[in-house]
Parts: C-alpha cells; sequence; structure tokens
C-alpha cells in the first residue's frame, strides 16, 4: 500500500508512508511485543480499555516515514512506526490476525462501517 518500498517493485502507491521490507531481520528474528495502541479504545469493552495489543512481527517491515496527512496509531518504545492510518487504510508492521485481541479486526470494521467511499 506504501507509495514507497526503497526499491523497484510493484506497489499499490495508495499510502502515503514509506516501508522498508523485514526491517526486523529473518524468519527467526521475529519477536512478539506489548503495542499500546490507545485509537482501540473506541472499540474497546471497559475491561479492555487501555490494555496494551499483542503485537507479533514476523519478517515485519517498518513504516520509516509518512505524510502529513497519515496518523501514527502506534510505535515501539524507540519510536518506530509500526501501525499507521490515512483515511480508510490501515497499515501495520504486525500481524493482528494472529492473535486471539479482536480489537484491531473490530477497529477496521467500525472504519468501513463510517466510510463514505
Amino acid at each position: 500500500m506504501a507509495k514507497d518500498v526503497g526499491f523497484d517493485q510493484p506497489i499499490l502507491g495508495v499510502m502515503d508512508i514509506t516501508i522498508r521490507r523485514n526491517a526486523f531481520g529473518r524468519q527467526r528474528e521475529s519477536f512478539e511485543t506489548e503495542l499500546l495502541i490507545p485509537a482501540l479504545n473506541e472499540v474497546s469493552s471497559p475491561e479492555e480499555k487501555d490494555l496494551p495489543f499483542p503485537g507479533v512481527f514476523i519478517r515485519a517491515p517498518l513504516i520509516e516515514s509518512v505524510g502529513p496527512g497519515v496518523e501514527v496509531l502506534s510505535t515501539l518504545d524507540d519510536g518506530t512506526i509500526v501501525a499507521a492510518k490515512e483515511g480508510n487504510l490501515l497499515a501495520t508492521a504486525f500481524h493482528p490476525e494472529l492473535t486471539d485481541d479482536t480489537r484491531f479486526h473490530r477497529y477496521f470494521l467500525k472504519m468501513v462501517g463510517e466510510s463514505t467511499h
């Protein structure tokens, strides 16, 4: 979805972000960490509110930069961007589908329901 992936490769180019593929290394460097994603509070139950989201990173890209119309949804502790939103588009460096936590999917469904496109 990025407009720039750093090398010549067919891309969709629909989000004003620059990414770097496999930025965290190979499969064996995959990792999990807890992410703070305040936007998920919009779809969280009272028990889930402000809970960290389980980030599963497998051969993960990173978002190197974002344009002015892009909202950063989450970063790692070092400031590395791992989730972003631009209009009705979402980009993540992690795999929300590999967890039992459905908040990210609920957030996406909320976006779809609110979309006018």
